[in-house]
């Protein structure tokens, strides 16, 4: 939501700096669209109104008709999106859907109706191998997870570090365990594996979220879309290289300039062993360009799709979706090659594979026990990084086979137990999330009163004399971990999760949270 405009401007200033200094910008014209909109004056008047609030539900944490009752509850009117199922508009509420405990907990994801597109489009399946080479801050590959049962293995790259860390936040909050993440540039990505699809939602200049500054489109340099063009083409082709043949690669951008749209998907259909496969969205939208401003384009291009705001009341969009094929040259074959099971040990580690295994199997039964967790984990698998068992749904990963450098491992799956100085296991926060229901011993639900001062980081008066962790519940949910001590009952939510929880419950303002340890470490990241 919105990547392709701040990616553009990251780009952009990597273009200044390289020729040592800022030059002057001028604002988009959009009357250079009025001969390829076929309803101009429409698309002008939606351009200058705000865009609707739509969020995505968050399948397997919730069934919709209990979602939709506790929005309901609260205040707020939707309906669905036709055409994107799990999709809904909030036609009226008291106030921002981000501001809900429903959001907080992870079981819905606000995210522009147009964006909704893209993950059906490249349609990933359960066990599939798929790369979102261009991830943060992870509105699309959470959608591609979903679709994908959080089975096989989705690699989730990022090249800024800034924006790694609200990407990890989603991933977390909406507990999706079978995502790798990594950080590099998507145009140095490694090529010793190869994906079933490879989505590319390429940094661009972001004229499509022109409704997000009243109808005015973004402000360019001249030397910006010789710059950003280039590392559109780059990113599309590493795709192809790492796509299988018979795979499928979505490129993806939220501007309507052909020149970083039909242009960079001309000149890979024209150099690459690809082809175009037609788009037939169930959203309205209008066919790709064949020419624009007197240059051709590859005649395929009719079969992409562009999004405009007026289309469904969304933002702009452009999509392609292309078929690797065999070019007989070798490259791009054995599809199993490289992927290997995901270890017990993160490799690297300070500790040997079998310590290692019965560190994590004393740990998770451990925690199984104390917690009394009743669920079905016989699809979960556990790695041991950094002094913490992560827990993932990965059937297998490409990390032994990656070579050279400009990319580093972050992330497999989710943080599930930390282990104390004294070897204790600990559930994490998202671990215990995550379980919710399942845990079925050790939760405790304080009143309205009692949870603002966890929140505050006070301590509160406790029946329970067992010390250690123990779950927070609220509203029948478990909210995080606590820890019954000598003083009482703490809260061990990190700072600005508790921050924005008590945001939810109308109970504090900003920055009103007392300063202490951030016991999952979110805030290093």
């Amino acid at each position: 939501m919105g990547r392709g405009s701040s990616g553009g401007r990251r780009r952009r200033r990597g273009a200044r700096g390289a020729r040592g200094g800022a030059e002057r910008t001028r604002r988009v014209d959009l009357e250079r669209y009025r001969s390829i909109i076929g309803d101009f004056a429409r698309f002008s008047a939606i351009a200058e109104t705000p865009e609707p609030t739509v969020f995505r539900i968050r399948r397997g944490r919730v069934p919709e008709a209990e979602l939709l009752e506790r929005l309901t509850a609260k205040g707020f009117r939707t309906c669905p999106l036709e055409g994107l199922p799990g999709f809904h508009r909030v036609e009226e509420g008291p106030g921002s859907l981000a501001l809900t405990e429903e959001h907080w907990l992870g079981l819905l994801y606000v995210q522009q109706a147009s964006t909704g597109v893209a993950a059906p489009a490249i349609g990933p399946r359960p066990g599939e191998r798929v790369l979102d080479l261009c991830s943060a801050p992870g509105g699309k590959t959470t959608h591609m997870a979903d679709l994908m049962g959080d089975t096989g293995c989705l690699v989730a790259s990022e090249i800024s570090e800034s924006r790694i860390r609200g990407l990890l936040g989603n991933v977390y909050r909406l507990g999706h365990p079978g995502v790798f993440v990594v950080a590099g540039d998507g145009r140095d990505f490694p090529e010793d594996v190869r994906f079933d699809r490879v989505l590319v939602d390429a940094p661009c200049s972001g004229e499509g979220t022109l409704r997000r500054r009243g109808g005015q489109p973004p402000n360019q340099s001249p030397s910006f879309v010789g710059y950003v063009t280039g590392a559109q083409r780059a990113l599309l082709e590493k795709a192809v290289r790492v796509t299988r043949p018979g795979g499928t690669i979505l490129y993806v951008t939220c501007t309507f300039a052909p020149e970083e749209n039909e242009a960079v998907v001309s000149d890979a259909l024209a150099r690459l062993p690809v082809d175009l496969e037609p788009l037939d969205l169930p959203v309205p939208h209008a066919p790709g360009l064949t020419s624009f401003d007197g240059v051709p384009y590859d005649a395929r291009l009719e079969g992409a799709a562009r999004i405009y705001p007026h289309h469904f009341d969304s933002g702009g969009l452009f999509l392609a979706r292309l078929r690797r094929l065999d070019d007989g040259s070798g490259h791009g074959h054995g599809a199993e090659s490289g992927w290997t099971p995901v270890p017990a040990v993160f490799p690297g580690e300070d500790i040997d594979a079998g310590a290692g295994e019965a560190l994590l199997r004393e740990g998770v039964a451990e925690v199984r026990d104390r917690f009394g967790v009743d669920a079905d984990l016989a699809g979960v698998r556990w790695t041991l990084r950094g002094g913490r068992a992560w827990m993932h749904t990965l059937d297998a990963w490409p990390l032994p086979s990656w070579t050279g450098e400009g990319w580093r491992p972050i992330s497999v799956g989710i943080r599930a137990i930390d282990f104390d100085s004294r070897g204790r296991p600990r559930p994490t926060n998202d671990f215990l999330r995550w379980l919710d229901g399942a845990v079925g011993e050790r939760v405790v639900e304080p009143t309205a009163a009692e949870l603002r001062a966890l929140l505050h980081r006070e301590t509160v008066p406790t029946e329970l004399d067992d010390r250690g962790p123990v779950a927070l519940a609220h509203g029948g949910h478990v909210i995080g971990r606590g820890a019954v001590t000598v003083d009482g009952l703490k809260s061990e939510i990190p700072r600005a999760r508790a921050v924005d929880l008590l945001r939810c419950i109308g109970a504090g303002e900003e920055g009103g949270v007392r300063q202490g340890p951030d016991p999952d470490g979110l805030d290093d990241l």
